[in-house]
């Protein structure tokens, strides 16, 4: 596929261009955190992660995703939803203006709708609020969708680490009214293109593109 045909987030970042930067999160000691709260049992046909197949546990499948919110400053609401695939390590993320389950779902499916099925398989989530109406990536995207234990992060730790990586530029208190969606791609890019030692030094924008391609010719999507 050729890169022009991409979507804006896929394309490498522009040379030259540069984005703030904060020091990696480091704490002494562990602090109490007060966030979102989760009520997994409201959440309807929720399905445990304890129920997602072996292959998808193990990264040996593609298209299979991590979801989250990033939260902006809690006086103006609103934020960025992040997907991680977990094989590539792709991420994808778009702006949301409140932490709602109408605004959480719309923005999965932006994400996602720009896909061909195959690299969207499935998405593994928290158990915030803004993620009820996930059955509409069933019924409308023909997705599987698996929930994390409640107060469990690290049952999703390829989008939490990337969320790290967004907190970099974006650090705790950012009002995310006043970030464009073409800055915030621009971040995305530029974590998408660098090189991991766990794809063999291959950025998650070449890992995802190879198994785009593998999708078109019918050699998709296990890893060998």
């Amino acid at each position: 596929m050729p890169r022009n045909d991409l979507p804006l987030r896929l394309r490498t970042q522009e040379p030259g261009s540069q984005t703030r930067r904060v020091p990696p999160r480091g704490h002494k000691k562990r602090r109490k955190h007060h966030g979102r709260k989760v009520h997994s049992s409201k959440i309807p046909n929720r399905v445990s992660i304890h129920h997602r197949p072996p292959e998808v546990n193990e990264r040996a499948t593609f298209g299979d995703w991590e979801g989250d919110s990033v939260v902006g400053v809690r006086s103006v609401g609103g934020g960025v939803h992040t997907e991680v695939e977990r094989q590539t390590r792709m991420m994808f993320a778009t702006k949301v203006d409140t932490l709602t389950s109408r605004d959480g779902v719309d923005a999965q499916k932006r994400i996602f709708a720009s896909l061909p099925p195959g690299a969207r398989r499935s998405t593994t989530m928290d158990n915030g609020t803004e993620m009820h109406l996930h059955t509409e990536l069933v019924t409308e995207l023909g997705m599987k969708t698996y929930f994390a234990d409640p107060y469990s992060s690290w049952q999703r730790g390829t989008n939490e680490h990337h969320n790290g990586r967004l907190r970099r530029t974006y650090p705790k208190g950012t009002d995310f009214s006043q970030v464009s969606e073409e800055e915030l791609q621009s971040v995305i890019a530029e974590i998408n293109n660098q090189p991991r030692k766990n794809l063999a030094w291959l950025t998650p924008y070449e890992a995802f593109q190879e198994q785009l391609d593998s999708l078109r010719t019918g050699q998709c999507c296990t890893s060998e």
